[in-house]
């Protein structure tokens, strides 16, 4: 499966393996479990994320993996958005600081 990431200017499209998507369900539900606990979001406290805002989260850490070169987590999170929204092409991950303004991409010309 892919996803495309988008950082800034540049192209990162990730191949994530479906088995992948089977094999870490329980990180995942570990992760929205987490997650249930509300989340710090940039400034603000979101008492419980929905699905895009947990993407977001995910989206803000793939970026922190892939600049700390942990292409174990990178792949978890990629693999993590894929299961949590099915159908997703992509994520625009923003770089201001702001991780709710990261954009889902799910249409066909990502």
């Amino acid at each position: 499966m892919l996803l495309h990431v988008y950082i800034e200017d540049r192209h990162y499209p990730l191949d994530i393996s479906p088995d992948l998507l089977k094999d870490a369900s329980d990180f995942f539900a570990k992760m929205d479990a987490d997650m249930d606990q509300g989340w710090q979001m940039s400034r603000q406290w979101v008492e419980q994320p929905n699905a895009e805002e947990r993407c977001q989260i995910a989206a803000d850490r793939l970026m922190a993996a892939m600049l700390a070169e942990n292409p174990q987590l990178v792949s978890l999170m990629g693999a993590y958005i894929l299961w949590k929204i099915p159908g997703i092409k992509g994520v625009r991950i923003d770089t201001s600081g702001e991780m709710q303004e990261s954009e889902l991409l799910m249409g066909v010309g990502v």
